[in-house]
């Protein structure tokens, strides 16, 4: 985990460093009016106007603001020293930390990740045992063309329909267009603020987890398939047990063993791996949207930042998929292979 975690926050910070058109370059952009046309300020007090010159001066403690004024060692050196204080640095345009921003993002990529990880599960494990109990059927057939359907439709594709449909679009105006909550949210009751969410949230959430049913659901109906066609379910139901007994007592058991071992790497991505485009569609400003701001303005702070609280978070699920797996397979001990 160290070693990969190193090599990342490594080629991370080679690439922001001598990538073209860094944070220097973007402020002097603004100053003379080719990026933004408008009163620009770098921060710390220097202002300038749209159009003006920036002198060597000036120029200077634009460096000396950013860090540049060091030896590239000497700024990596900075920066895992920082890191290994789980301290992010921050931001070089908002002037806040990484960590402030990551949690004021958070609530709409939590949002999201949860429920769509939740409807995920609840509906494609069910979907997919029931699929392999009728292997071969015409509800196996339809159900497949339907989760393949949606898993062909792309997310943000399915996110304008359900606007032009339900938003307000062009037909019917049943869901909101943009945001989590209402504007008169706080005045509301316990009751009405959960449906107001839940009535924002709607949208969003479809559009993002309609794609996420078929890899699961066709996991599901395989490992069922494959856990059927053992031996040891011949031997159950040659001494009568029935087959419902046989599922949940013994197949259900073995063929989640994948599912399993995949859970807390589904769990956490579900979280992190959020749609910018869906985000953006919606106007939700979540963790996706936040890192794509922070590469187009070149706000390495929060670019690196934020890579490497997702890279540490997603070793850390790799471990406890691996984990986990010793967990649900007892036949699997690690140590009796060293001894």
């Amino acid at each position: 985990m160290l070693p990969t975690l190193f090599g990342v926050v490594t080629l991370t910070f080679i690439i922001t460093q001598f990538v073209p058109g860094g944070p220097i370059e973007h402020v002097l952009n603004e100053a003379q009016g080719t990026d933004t046309g408008a009163e620009a300020s770098g921060g710390g007090g220097l202002n300038y106007s749209a159009g003006g010159r920036v002198d060597d001066s000036q120029l200077q403690q634009l460096r000396e603001m950013y860090g540049f004024d060091k030896p590239v060692l000497e700024r990596y050196w900075l920066m895992i020293s920082r890191f290994a204080r789980f301290d992010l640095g921050e931001s070089y345009f908002t002037h806040e930390s990484v960590w402030s921003l990551i949690k004021s993002k958070l609530p709409v990529s939590l949002s999201l990740g949860l429920w769509t990880f939740m409807l995920t599960y609840l509906i494609s494990v069910p979907l997919g045992i029931a699929k392999a109990v009728r292997a071969g059927t015409r509800f196996d057939l339809v159900s497949s063309v339907l989760v393949m359907t949606g898993y062909a439709i792309p997310g943000f594709v399915l996110g304008v329909l359900l606007l032009v449909l339900f938003g307000g679009g062009t037909y019917w105006t049943v869901f909101p267009l943009r945001g989590l909550t209402s504007e008169n949210w706080e005045q509301l009751s316990a009751t009405g603020k959960v449906l107001d969410y839940l009535w924002h949230i709607a949208l969003p959430v479809t559009a993002t987890v309609v794609s996420q049913f078929a890899v699961k659901t066709m996991l599901t109906k395989h490992a069922v398939l494959e856990q059927i066609r053992r031996q040891y379910v011949l031997t159950a139901r040659a001494k009568g047990l029935s087959e419902r007994s046989v599922l949940w007592r013994h197949v259900f058991r073995n063929a989640l063993l994948p599912l399993v071992t995949g859970f807390p790497a589904t769990f956490i991505a579900a979280f992190f791996t959020g749609s910018l485009l869906i985000e953006t569609l919606f106007s939700l400003d979540g963790l996706g949207l936040l890192s794509f701001e922070s590469v187009r303005r070149r706000d390495y702070p929060v670019v690196i930042g934020t890579l490497f609280l997702f890279t540490l978070l997603g070793l850390f699920t790799k471990l406890i998929g691996d984990l986990a797996y010793v967990l649900a397979d007892p036949r699997i001990k690690f140590d009796s292979h060293r001894s």
